[in-house]
């Protein structure tokens, strides 16, 4: 059974050359009739697990790392880093990245129409924005996501844990479609970003999840959205607390993500607050951008500005949100 799915899986790479490139749209980007799923490097890094082998750094630098392609290359600086830490993750978790070559990795190729009817509803939302390249690859086990301006990458093994069954993989891989594209289209340098820290990240994580839910049809993360509506007056009060505090506070400015009011609301996968669901702050700025697009005359401007975020305490105030 092992050698026919080795041997599956080295046709399944073979074939994916072939079938996951990119189409061109006129306009630029992908073309979302013709959009697909690039899972070459997952394809590879599956071969490293046939037969019961845990590979090592050196195995993984040479057959996995070295000759990567796009995705991989976006991953690694932030969150593979390099083949001995990817070796650790690996080691210390190897049921999960089994599970997801086992029951994920096969799945991809049935979300294709699942991708491409996103991406049509973005190019029919926003026609004026190109559409990123798609690539799944297999990380360090402390990212499901992470976007440059022409692609976005996902990491099956944060994305397809044990127990997660085909439905909440299909649901969990829409979401990330869809709130990865909006990362493409935004930026996060500008002055007023900086001088706002909390608010400026829970903007650009917040709209990425409305934009979403809008294609989609589904919230991102119900279970976190159950929790924070169940409390989003007390939510609301924690978060300014944090924020306003952050912003008086020059080391927090110089470097937000070494704050641990900044972590309590982001980068906390796995690690959030007991109680909390991770990235809480990602669903306070959806409710931000919810409300920011509910009160403008022009939703379709509202949406544009939300992009652009040029001053997010402007954006709250003009959204009118305080629970």
């Amino acid at each position: 059974m092992i050698k026919k799915l080795a041997a599956l899986l080295v046709f399944t790479v073979v074939a994916s050359q072939a079938l996951a490139q990119p189409v061109a749209h006129p306009r630029g980007g992908v073309d979302p009739l013709a959009a697909d799923i690039d899972a070459r490097d997952a394809q590879r890094f599956a071969l490293l697990l046939k037969d019961g082998a845990v590979p090592t750094a050196e195995m993984l630098q040479r057959d996995y790392l070295d000759g990567a392609g796009a995705g991989v290359g976006i991953f690694t600086p932030m969150r593979i880093v390099d083949a001995r830490r990817l070796a650790r993750a690996v080691a210390a978790r190897t049921d999960n990245y089994r599970y997801a070559i086992r029951e994920c990795l096969p799945q991809l190729p049935a979300l294709r129409s699942d991708l491409r009817a996103i991406y049509l509803a973005f190019a029919g939302l926003l026609p004026e924005r190109p559409l990123p390249a798609i690539h799944v690859v297999f990380g360090a086990g402390n990212s499901g996501g992470t976007a440059s301006r022409d692609a976005q990458v996902i990491g099956l093994e944060v994305t397809c844990l044990p127990g997660t069954t085909p439905e909440q993989f299909r649901t969990r891989m829409r979401a990330f479609f869809a709130h990865e594209t909006v990362h493409t289209w935004q930026r996060d340098d500008t002055p007023q970003a900086a001088a706002d820290p909390l608010l400026n990240q829970a903007l650009l994580e917040g709209v990425a999840d409305y934009l979403a839910s809008l294609v989609t049809g589904e919230v991102p993360d119900r279970q976190r959205d159950g929790w924070a509506r169940e409390r989003e007056p007390w939510l609301w009060q924690e978060f300014q607390r944090d924020r306003l505090a952050m912003q008086k506070d020059s080391a927090s400015l110089a470097n937000p993500m070494a704050d641990s009011r900044f972590r309590r609301w982001f980068t906390n996968y796995g690690s959030a607050p007991a109680g909390w669901p991770h990235e809480a702050g990602y669903w306070i700025g959806m409710r931000i951008a919810e409300a920011y697009v509910a009160h403008s005359p022009d939703p379709r401007a509202a949406i544009g500005e939300l992009l652009a975020l040029r001053d997010p305490a402007a954006i709250l105030k003009a959204s009118g949100y305080a629970p």
